[in-house]
């Protein structure tokens, strides 16, 4: 029996599903655990760029599957690359589940535990949700697809089909665990097992030990910086009110490092408002991310609050474990302004609220020592809370709860009791 993991990325593509997915299957398989990997032969940014059919990585086998490549441009185009992974992968999961296996299907592409249903019950598989994002609910919450219309109302009742023939599924957070419960009734067993990052390969640096920053002309600024998917969740109208509020700041200067969906849109605006402080720069490899984390101060996380209960910004926790603190600008009521108030390693602002979100900006500007202990509370929680030990530790958990054990039958090395994460 083995564990199969099914996103739409997998290593060496950087995207945030890829490295959760990648960082899951690498520390089972170090364990013992025999795991695969069906992915596409995609890069997340680059469409011109093909991976192998199939290979080992760090002890994973890894399949892929071709499929359309339109991109993000046009919401048409993206669900056409989206229904071409669906039959692409549930065909190859067909062909690779085995009675008894394990299939850990996420939520890239949305809605991929209906189409690989099918194929893990005719091999009479284990299916387990791992329900990084919340859909259709996130395409509700952002006004693309009506919940009272048929496609959305089909939409979920598939996907609360899932979620009862599922042997479990894991969501990151409490209140995305109790809205899967209540849509998937009684016979729904959710678990929560929070995002990680890993600690050793992001660990926390001096500004000066960050060679980014003499090459992205950022030395003698302090940073704020934004890193990630630039998406559709999250709001940037808040973050380039700040920046102009802080025009006259020769000394601040803004870093967006990532893509996606705005980042057009950001681009544009920063230009049309004459804003020189505010640069841009491509998500950067594995090998430099920990240096692209600190080559700012402070980092922004931004969430719409209409997506608290169906997107959890997985970036928060790369930047806690960089030791930086954060802004967050979205539901102060939310996960991530809770997380920062219980554990004193940032603030939170309401979207629109750009002048608070400057003062932050300036009060952290003007004391090095407030900016330098925050990041210490930052890592401190992290390390408590969100480390990927204790991540694999809880997955552990969950996939020996599916009566799977690794092949060596050997303890896990990632000891028993951050376990109790899974519930």
């Amino acid at each position: 029996m083995k564990v199969i993991i099914l996103n739409r990325f997998f290593a060496p593509d950087q995207s945030a599903t890829s490295r959760m997915a990648a960082s899951l299957a690498f520390g089972l398989a170090a364990e013992g655990f025999e795991v695969e990997a069906l992915a596409s032969d995609a890069w997340h940014d680059d469409a011109t760029r093909r991976l192998p059919a199939m290979e080992t990585v760090e002890g994973v086998r890894v399949f892929r599957v071709g499929g359309a490549r339109f991109g993000r441009a046009t919401l048409l185009g993206r669900a056409l690359d989206y229904a071409t992974f669906h039959i692409a992968a549930a065909a190859k999961l067909a062909a690779r589940a085995r009675r008894g296996d394990v299939c850990v299907v996420c939520t890239d592409p949305p809605l991929m535990s209906v189409s690989a249903w099918p194929a893990i019950a005719a091999k009479r598989a284990v299916l387990v949700n791992w329900s990084n994002d919340l859909f259709p609910e996130a395409a509700f919450d952002a006004g693309v697809l009506p919940p009272t219309g048929l496609t959305g109302r089909v939409a979920l009742a598939l996907r609360n089909l899932t979620l009862r023939r599922a042997r479990v599924t894991v969501a990151p957070i409490e209140r995305m665990a109790a809205r899967l419960r209540a849509q998937g009734g009684s016979k729904a067993r959710v678990a929560v097992v929070p995002h990680w990052s890993d600690g050793q390969a992001i660990a926390p640096l001096p500004r000066e030990a960050s060679r980014l920053r003499e090459e992205w002309g950022l030395s003698g600024k302090f940073v704020v910086g934004y890193s990630g998917n630039l998406g559709r969740a999250h709001d940037f109208r808040t973050v380039l009110d700040a920046a102009s509020r802080l025009r006259h700041r020769d000394d601040v200067a803004f870093l967006f490092v990532g893509g996606g969906h705005q980042r057009a849109w950001v681009e544009e605006e920063a230009r049309r408002r004459g804003l020189a402080s505010v640069t841009f720069r491509p998500l950067q490899p594995l090998i430099r991310l920990s240096e692209s984390l600190a080559s700012a101060d402070v980092h922004l996380v931004t969430l719409l609050p209409e997506f608290e209960l169906s997107v959890v910004p997985s970036k928060f926790y790369g930047i806690a474990a960089a030791g930086r603190p954060t802004l967050f600008v979205g539901d102060v009521d939310g996960e991530v302004a809770g997380l920062l108030r219980r554990h004193r390693c940032g603030a939170s602002v309401p979207v629109g609220a750009s002048e608070a979100l400057a003062a932050h900006i300036e009060r952290l500007a003007d004391s090095p020592q407030l900016t330098a202990r925050l990041g210490v509370a930052a890592r401190r929680m992290f390390d408590e809370r969100f480390s990927r030990r204790r991540g694999l530790a809880a997955w552990r958990t969950v996939i020996e709860s599916c009566a799977i054990r690794p092949a060596s039958g050997a303890p896990s090395v990632f000891g028993a009791d951050p376990a109790r994460t899974a519930r």
